[in-house]
C-alpha cells in the first residue's frame, strides 16, 4: 500500500487516496508502468516536475512531487512531500522490505581508496565463508555473480532492489561506496548501516559541489546521520579524518601510519612485489603494493574487526588478497621486463600516490613514462594539476584523451598543458589518440622501464560526443606489448 511506504518522507499535503496498492517506484517517467508510482526528482540535468503528466498518461497510480501540478487527474493520487530525493530513499527502502536492516551494511567514502577498501572487504568476508553483496565503481556482486555497474553508487530505487536481490540471496554482508554525488542527492537515505569508513578528501568533484568545503560537508553529513548502533572509521592521517567523525553518534575508530591508533600500521619494507608491515603488534605480508593500499589494508583490517571478525584470521586472509580491477593493476613484458601499470587515479592527489610509489619502489635509474587524460564535462580545475603531478614524477609523459564525452580532445590537452612548465615542456607529448597515445609509450620504454596508464583503470569503454566505444587500456597495453615481443 502506498500509505505504508510514506514513513518519513517529509508529508506536506495529499491529494486522492494513499491507501492503494502501487506496482512499483520510478523516478524515469519513460520507464513508468500502470500501477507505479512516479517520485518527480530534481535532477542536475532535467527536473521530474516537469515530467508528471507524461507519467500519468503512462498509468502512474500515485505521484510525489514537492510541489503539486498545475492540474490533477482525479484517478490519480498525488503527495506533496518537502525533498522529493529525499522521500525516493526512505519509500524504496520501505517498499523492498527494509533490506538493510537484514544484512551488515558497510559504506566506504573518501575521494581516493573507495573500490579498493570495498573490493577488498567483499573479498576478506567471502574467504570467512559469508555470503557477501559488493556496489561499487568496478562492478555489482551478488554472492558470486557479477552484475555490471552504471554507477559508483546507484540511484535510490535501484540499490534498494539491489539490496533486496541480495538479501534473497542469503547475503550476511554488503559493502558498497558511497560517492559524495550519492550523499548529496540523498541515494542512501533511509538505509541502515552497520558500519563507514572515511578513506581521504583531496581535490576532486568541484564541477558538481562548487567549493571544497561543500565537498567535506558533503561527506561529513552522512557520518553526522549514523545511529549509535554504527561503528565509523577514519584515517588519522588525514586532516579532515577527525573532523568527519566529530558529530557523529557512532563508536569511533581511526586507523593511521603516523600516530596512535585503534589500527595502527608500521611498513617495514614497501617494494613492487608488496608489503612488509607491522598491524598493531602482528607482522604481516600483503600482495598489495604502496603506502596507499597500506592506508586501504588497515581500513579493511578495522572495519573487519568491528564486525567481530578475529584479528588474526582477518590478517591471515588479508595478506594473500590482491586488489580491485584497474587499481595498480600491472603486466609486465617478456621480453623487455617493461611493467605497464593501468591505475584508475584520475585526481592529482590519487595520481601523485601512484606515481611517488613507483618512483619510490623502482629498484634502479628506469624510466617512469606516464599516458595521462582528463575526463571532459568534468572538473576543469584538476586538468593543469593532473598534468604538473605526471610531469614531476616521470621522465617522460604523453598527455591523451580520457572520456572526451561532448568536449573536444584538444581542448582537454590544452587545458592540461597549462601544467606544463617550461622545463618540463621537452618531455611532453600531446596525443589524443588514446591507443596511438599507449603504443608510443611502449616504444619509448627501454629494457625495465616502468609505464603507467593512468585515469580509466577498470573502465572497458571511451566515451566519445555521446557514445561509448570498446577501449580497455590493459588489453591494448597488452597488444602492445605482444607486437613488441614478435
Amino acid at each position: 500500500m502506498l500509505n505504508d511506504i510514506l514513513y518519513k518522507t517529509g508529508l506536506l499535503a495529499v491529494r486522492g487516496d494513499t491507501h492503494i496498492g502501487i506496482t512499483g517506484l520510478q523516478i524515469d517517467s519513460r520507464k513508468v508502468k500502470p500501477g507505479d508510482c512516479f517520485i518527480a526528482v530534481r535532477g542536475t540535468l532535467s527536473d521530474g516536475h516537469d515530467h508528471i503528466d507524461a507519467a500519468v498518461a503512462q498509468g502512474a497510480a500515485a505521484i510525489v512531487c514537492e510541489h503539486f501540478p498545475a492540474s490533477f487527474n482525479e484517478s490519480v493520487t498525488y503527495v506533496q512531500v518537502q525533498n522529493s530525493a529525499l522521500a525516493a530513499g526512505f519509500m524504496s527502502h520501505q517498499y523492498y522490505g527494509e533490506p538493510s536492516a537484514k544484512m551488515k551494511l558497510v559504506g566506504v567514502t573518501g575521494t581516493n581508496g573507495k573500490t579498493t577498501i570495498a573490493t577488498l572487504l567483499w573479498k576478506l568476508f567471502t574467504e570467512l565463508g559469508y555470503t557477501c553483496g559488493l556496489i561499487s565503481t568496478v562492478e555489482n556482486q551478488v554472492g558470486r555473480t557479477v552484475i555490471p555497474a552504471t554507477h559508483t553508487t546507484p540511484d535510490a530505487i535501484s540499490v534498494n532492489a539491489l539490496l533486496k536481490k541480495m538479501t534473497d540471496a542469503g547475503c550476511t554482508h554488503v559493502f558498497m561506496e558511497c560517492s559524495s554525488h550519492a550523499i548529496h542527492q540523498h541515494r542512501i537515505a533511509g538505509l541502515h548501516f552497520a558500519g563507514a569508513l572515511f578513506s581521504n578528501i583531496t581535490h576532486d568533484h568541484l564541477d558538481y559541489h562548487e567549493t571544497f568545503d561543500e565537498y567535506i560537508r558533503v561527506k561529513k553529513s552522512w557520518f553526522d546521520s549514523l545511529p549509535a548502533t554504527a561503528f565509523a572509521i577514519s584515517n588519522a592521517d588525514d586532516k579532515r579524518g577527525a573532523v568527519m567523525l566529530q558529530n557523529t553518534a557512532a563508536k569511533k575508530y581511526f586507523y593511521s601510519l603516523k600516530t596512535m591508533a585503534d589500527f595502527k600500521g608500521r611498513i617495514l619494507d614497501n617494494s613492487l612485489t608488496g608489503l612488509h608491515m607491522m598491524v598493531n603488534e602482528t607482522e604481516v605480508y600483503f600482495r598489495l603494493i604502496g603506502e596507499f593500499n597500506a592506508y586501504n589494508l588497515l581500513a579493511v583490517y578495522g572495519a573487519a574487526v568491528c564486525c567481530g571478525e578475529d584479528k588474526a584470521r582477518v590478517l591471515q586472509l588479508l595478506s594473500n588478497l590482491d586488489g580491485a580491477e584497474g587499481r595498480f593493476d600491472y603486466i609486465v613484458s617478456e621480453k623487455t621486463r617493461v611493467m605497464g601499470i593501468v591505475d584508475y587515479a584520475h585526481t592529482p592527489d590519487a595520481l601523485l600516490n601512484v606515481l611517488a610509489t613507483i618512483k619510490k619502489l623502482r629498484p634502479g635509474n628506469e624510466q617512469v613514462i606516464t599516458v595521462i587524460g582528463c575526463g571532459g564535462d568534468r572538473d576543469k580545475t584538476k586538468r593543469p594539476l593532473m598534468a604538473e603531478v605526471a610531469c614531476e614524477y616521470s621522465d617522460k609523459v604523453i598527455l591523451t584523451s580520457d572520456n572526451p564525452r561532448s568536449e573536444e580532445p584538444m581542448g582537454i590537452l590544452a587545458d592540461m598543458q597549462a601544467g606544463v612548465n617550461a622545463a618540463a615542456k621537452k618531455k611532453v607529448i600531446s596525443i589524443a589518440d588514446r591507443k596511438e597515445a599507449i603504443k608510443t609509450a611502449v616504444s619509448l620504454a627501454r629494457e625495465a622501464d616502468i609505464l603507467l596508464i593512468a585515469g580509466k583503470g577498470h573502465e572497458k569503454y571511451q566515451e566519445i560526443k555521446g557514445v561509448r566505444f570498446d577501449f580497455d587500456d590493459k588489453k591494448v597495453l597488452r597488444e602492445m606489448f605482444e607486437l613488441l615481443e614478435k
